[in-house]
This record gives C-alpha cells, sequence and structure tokens, in this order.
C-alpha cells in the first residue's frame, strides 16, 4: 500500500487532571494591543477572542466577563494593555450515564478530547437510557477529572466506523469546531477498502444524498438529497479491490458508504450497501484516518491520526496474497 503522510505527533498520553481543571483553564484572556485600543470589550470579546453573541449574553448574565479582574460593562472602552477575561468553563449538568470505559485517547488538553474509535460502538445514545455509547465513556472520563461538564461530540461516527473523532470539552471549544466543521475548515480523510479496482487514480463524487423511502437508516442518492461532496485518492489496487484515500466535503449520514455503493464500488464489509463478506471483514472497511482542525485556544493549525486498525489491515493482506 502507499506510505500514507505522518500525522503530526502531538502527545502520547492525555494532560494531568491538574492542568485539565485549573482556574487558568476556566477563563479565556487577551491582553489588548495598541492596534485595538478604544474598541469597547464587545468588539474584544466577538473579535480577537472569537466568542459568539450568543455566549457573550450567557456570560453577561453570569457576570463572567471581567477587564482588569474587575466587572467589565460591555460598552466599555479598552486601552492598550487591559486585560479582557470571559470564563468559558461553568458546571454543567449531563444527563448521559457515566460509564467506566477503556479509551483510547490520542490527545487531551482543557479544550479538546481526541480519541481512537474502535468499530462496533456508537458515539452517543440513540434512546432514553442507553449505555455502552462512546458518550457514555467520555462522560465517565470527565468525571474522573473531577469536570461537571457535558459531553460534546463535534462530529460523528458510524457504529462500525473507527478512528479519530473529536469532543469539545466546553461551550466555546465546541462553538469554535462547530463553525470549522460549517465552513469546511475542519478536514477529515478516511481510509477505505472496496469492492472492484476504480480506474481513475482521483475523482470526486458530487451526488446529493437522501433518506431511502420505508427504510428507517438507509440512505441513497437522490435529486431530492442533501448536497454531498466526497473526493477519493487511489492509494493501492489489488486484485479486484482497490484501497482509497477518502476527504469529505460535507458529512452526510452514511456519505462515503453511499457515494462508493453508488458508483459500483461499496465497501468490504458493508452489508447495509451490498458487499457483506464476514469471512474477511465483520464490519465495513471504513476507517477515520486523520483530522486536521485549529485550535479554538491557541488557534494552532494540529493534525490527529489514528493507525490503521488490525482488521482493515489484514483484509489488505488477505486480498494481497489472494
Amino acid at each position: 500500500m502507499q506510505q500514507l503522510p505522518p500525522a503530526k505527533q502531538l502527545a502520547s498520553k492525555p494532560a494531568g487532571s491538574e492542568k485539565i481543571a485549573s482556574q487558568q483553564s476556566r477563563w479565556l484572556e487577551f491582553v489588548v494591543t495598541e492596534a485595538d485600543a478604544g474598541k469597547i470589550v464587545q468588539d474584544i470579546l466577538t473579535g480577537p477572542m472569537g466568542i459568539s453573541r450568543r455566549m457573550i449574553q450567557k456570560l453577561t448574565r453570569r457576570k463572567a466577563i471581567l477587564i482588569n479582574n474587575k466587572p467589565a460593562f460591555l460598552k466599555r472602552a479598552v486601552k492598550a494593555g487591559d486585560t479582557v477575561k470571559a470564563k468559558i468553563r461553568f458546571e454543567e449538568a449531563e444527563s448521559l450515564a457515566a460509564e467506566a470505559m477503556s479509551l483510547d485517547i490520542i490527545f487531551e488538553d482543557e479544550d479538546l478530547l481526541i480519541l481512537n474509535k474502535p468499530p462496533g460502538i456508537p458515539v452517543h445514545p440513540t434512546e432514553a437510557g442507553q449505555t455502552g455509547t462512546l458518550s457514555n465513556g467520555v462522560a465517565h472520563h470527565l468525571q474522573q477529572q473531577n469536570l461537571a461538564a457535558k459531553v460534546r461530540p463535534v462530529h460523528r461516527l458510524d457504529q462500525n466506523t473507527s478512528g479519530v473523532i473529536v469532543f469539545a470539552k466546553n461551550q466555546y471549544a465546541h462553538q469554535h469546531l462547530d463553525n470549522q466543521l460549517r465552513n469546511r475548515e475542519l478536514k477529515r480523510e478516511y481510509l477505505a477498502v472496496v469492492r472492484g479496482n476504480i480506474s481513475e487514480d482521483n475523482r470526486s463524487i458530487d451526488l446529493p444524498i437522501g433518506r431511502r423511502p420505508n427504510h428507517p437508516t438507509k440512505r441513497m442518492v437522490t435529486p431530492k438529497g442533501e448536497p454531498a461532496v466526497t473526493h477519493l485518492e487511489v492509494l493501492e489496487r489489488l486484485d479486484g479491490s482497490t484501497v482509497v484515500l477518502l476527504r469529505l466535503e460535507t458529512g452526510r449520514t452514511h456519505q462515503i458508504r453511499v457515494h462508493l455503493s453508488h458508483i459500483g464500488h461499496p465497501l468490504w464489509g458493508d452489508r447495509l450497501y451490498g458487499s457483506e463478506n464476514k469471512a474477511l471483514i465483520k464490519r465495513q472497511a471504513l476507517h477515520a484516518l486523520r483530522l486536521s482542525l485549529t485550535h479554538p485556544r491557541s488557534r494552532k493549525s494540529l493534525v490527529f491520526q489514528a493507525p490503521v486498525p488490525e482488521d482493515i489491515d489484514k483484509l489488505i493482506g488477505s486480498l494481497k496474497s489472494s
């Protein structure tokens, strides 16, 4: 298989709970520059601090906006050297049941929790009282850090899709990452093994996706659906199969699975979309390989990668030797 470009090495273990629960991490700070002098506090909050107006309303009600450690009025003018602070972490009630679970943590700090999701586990409950989801495990993880916080997955992965997934640990981080997702700035790349040989080295699939009538979960390509764009790059051609790298421009339910099935190259092991083969792999051969984002607090560009799981690696090996 073509060598995959390595992701930036970020962290081998989660940050300590002392750092995550520190008072400093509860506050977002900005020191006013000469360029920003004369602006009002509200402009500093919505501008360089990147806080939404909706969140500012909540902070105002909670008296959680300070200037030089004193309560701030939104219309007050600032001068160079002033420190504007906004409290971005509060105690929140979480209705999800906390459940002890082994989490494969790729990276963690006071704002982000990046996990390598195993196949076979849903990201979040789909009915009241459901347990055994990744979100239940995250709720327990936050509880162990003495953080009374809501569980905030930024995006979703199908139950049987493995790989990188990001949770925001406060409302401010979630707001920023959700905006990146909506603006197509949060980049997601997937590794997949499909049936048949794809002739083009690169291909874009721009086909709308909607619900399939009379089926509770299945989706289909339909002119009445929502816009959906998937970019495909061939990594390796095997005997009757292809290993591909996929980049999502949109994030419709089952998007990759529907698009690839529609063009005649369903994922290996995808029972729902026409390619079941339990002898070689017991789930769809789809792995969220890499995720790129801008950190909501530091504004640094970060890349996270999850290693190719054993079952997909074995599938590729089997197809090579067949």
